[in-house]
């Protein structure tokens, strides 16, 4: 049987400090985004959509790390803004496949730019090698535990 030690810290947890790491960059990168009036969720679904692929909402929602029914209201607003249109799936009609729009594209320039500076940033207070060590461990452990 594993001792359980109820005297550990939380902040010696890994889940902890990395939902703390994910935490305190996303507030700054949607700080970022509210100036064009856009959410974090809505960048990673236009910048997901922007190799002009598509993607099945399944498939979108994975990818994006949303939950099915937020990922369909927040589909929904992006449909309604013109930033995105859905399309049947050609080899699976029960399927939805969810595409970029040209309004959609334009915004997801605009916001590159905003993504690279706030990318930029995180790089050069904490270095280039720091950095490419951190997404390689990241990588690894995403990998291990998928």
């Amino acid at each position: 049987m594993t001792d359980i030690r109820n005297d550990v810290p939380i902040n010696e947890y890994l889940a902890y400090l990395l939902a703390q790491a994910d935490r305190q960059i996303s507030r700054q990168l949607e700080t970022e985004l509210r100036g064009e009036g856009v959410p974090l969720e809505q960048w990673r679904i236009l910048k997901t959509l922007a190799d002009g692929n598509g993607r099945s909402m399944g498939d979108l929602a994975d990818t994006v790390l949303m939950n099915h029914p937020t990922l369909t209201k927040t589909v929904d607003r992006m449909v309604s803004s013109a930033l995105v249109y859905r399309v049947a799936d050609p080899t699976d009609r029960r399927k939805v496949m969810i595409f970029l729009s040209d309004h959609g594209r334009a915004l997801n320039e605009r916001l590159d730019r905003l993504v690279a500076d706030h990318q930029a940033s995180l790089v050069e207070s904490w270095g280039d090698e720091q950095t490419s060590q951190l997404k390689r461990l990241l990588e690894g452990l995403i990998e291990r535990t998928a």
